[in-house]
């Protein structure tokens, strides 16, 4: 073999040995260090990041001085029990929301359609926007714990419990950040996604079991409260601290997660490449 052939087969040896792109085995190994570019870039960010972490603590903390005795006093109960686990999925979602505002600066950036040219599997850059987002859940989830500590929430369930409590908050996460995903790649660029994801998460701050018990909503709206995707999550994160029922609500926080996932995944992906392609 002649020194040119060598260098060559030298050359050709990664390409070979390499993954082929649609493989699982692509998808994996190209979804971690990408999962790693995302979560860097949010550390390098100071302003999302106290946004993400310290603003949601701060809010919890509040809504404790100022609210906390008028709940308490209305529903006889601790009022952190509500209100840690209602902040918990707030802070998923509003999240969320700063996240698909990055992806569509790198749409306009070109930097999607350059990471849609390379040679790697096309679902490891969705894959690693979620993973990043449930990073992100995780971390404010901890935090928001630690501070609901502060103002009397309590983990009296023991440690499995404090666990699927913190795996309830991920499902519902990752079940949003898909949701918000596939409507950022499928908006056109320049389109008010940022005040259309608020207005829904705001209502859903607002109308849910988290301050005050679902009975004393009006008549009319009970049905639309007790079933919208944040009550039952809510409920069972305070039964998993505090004990209660768990069964009813976590069923139907894992249809809504089920069915989220079943009905965006497909546009998110279709959508992906399509805001990857365009010029």
């Amino acid at each position: 073999m002649t020194d040119i052939d060598r260098s060559a087969h030298e050359l050709d040896g990664p390409a070979l040995n390499a993954p082929r792109e649609t493989s699982i085995k692509a998808w994996v190994t190209q979804s971690l260090p990408l999962t790693g570019r995302q979560l860097l870039v949010w550390f390098r960010d100071p302003v999302t990041m106290t946004q993400s972490l310290l603003m949601p603590a701060l809010s919890m903390i509040l809504f404790k001085i100022l609210l906390g005795s008028s709940i308490a006093a209305t529903t006889g109960q601790n009022s952190a029990y509500g209100t840690v686990p209602l902040v918990i999925l707030v802070g998923a979602m509003f999240g969320s929301t700063a996240a698909a505002v990055r992806l569509n600066q790198e749409r306009s950036s070109g930097l999607l359609g350059r990471l849609y040219v390379m040679p790697i599997n096309r679902g490891a850059d969705i894959t690693s926007r979620i993973s990043a987002e449930l990073v992100r859940i995780l971390l404010t989830t901890l935090v928001l714990l630690a501070a609901g500590h502060l103002i009397g929430f309590r983990f009296t369930q023991g440690p499995i419990a404090a666990i699927a409590l913190v795996g309830v908050a991920l499902l519902y996460g990752a079940a949003f950040s898909m949701l918000v995903l596939a409507l950022a790649v499928s908006a056109k660029p320049g389109a008010p996604l940022v005040p259309y994801i608020g207005l829904l998460s705001s209502l859903m701050m607002f109308f849910n079991s988290g301050f005050v018990p679902v009975d004393m909503y009006p008549d009319w709206l009970q049905p639309i409260v007790r079933y919208q995707p944040m009550s039952p999550a809510i409920e069972v994160m305070r039964a998993l601290s505090m004990g209660g029922p768990v069964t009813k609500n976590l069923i139907i926080v894992v249809c809504w997660a089920v069915a989220i996932l079943a009905l965006t995944t497909y546009p998110a992906l279709r959508g992906y490449r399509k805001a990857a392609t365009d010029r």
